[in-house]
């Protein structure tokens, strides 16, 4: 499962500069990097949330959700911002909720 992340994260970093080098668009180059570091800081984030389950699990779908978002700005050349944020909600409401009840531990 790790080497496959892996490979994700290498074959976006390619589609990325393939992109850049056919099309030359300094923008869309610095967008698109920027969009992928968040993703990845996202991710990585998002770990805190492992204590409970359903919205770790979620998290984990929203960054999926987000990557495919990277992938449609590439293709399309349209932004969606809140799909690439959306991973945001889980991390707010795993806070919310140990500011309500406690970690618990």
């Amino acid at each position: 499962m790790k080497a496959l992340i892996i490979v994700a994260v290498f074959a976006t970093l390619g589609i990325i500069f393939f992109q850049y080098s056919r099309k030359k668009d300094l923008k869309t180059l610095f967008v698109a990097l920027i969009t992928f570091s968040v993703i990845i800081s996202l991710a990585v984030v998002g770990n805190l949330t492992r204590q409970v389950m359903p919205i770790y699990l979620a998290h984990i779908m929203l960054i999926v959700v987000s990557w495919g978002g990277l992938i449609v700005y590439l293709v399309r050349d349209k932004y969606y911002w809140w799909i690439v944020f959306s991973p945001v909600v889980t991390i707010g409401l795993f806070l919310l909720l140990e500011l309500l009840t406690g970690s618990g531990h």
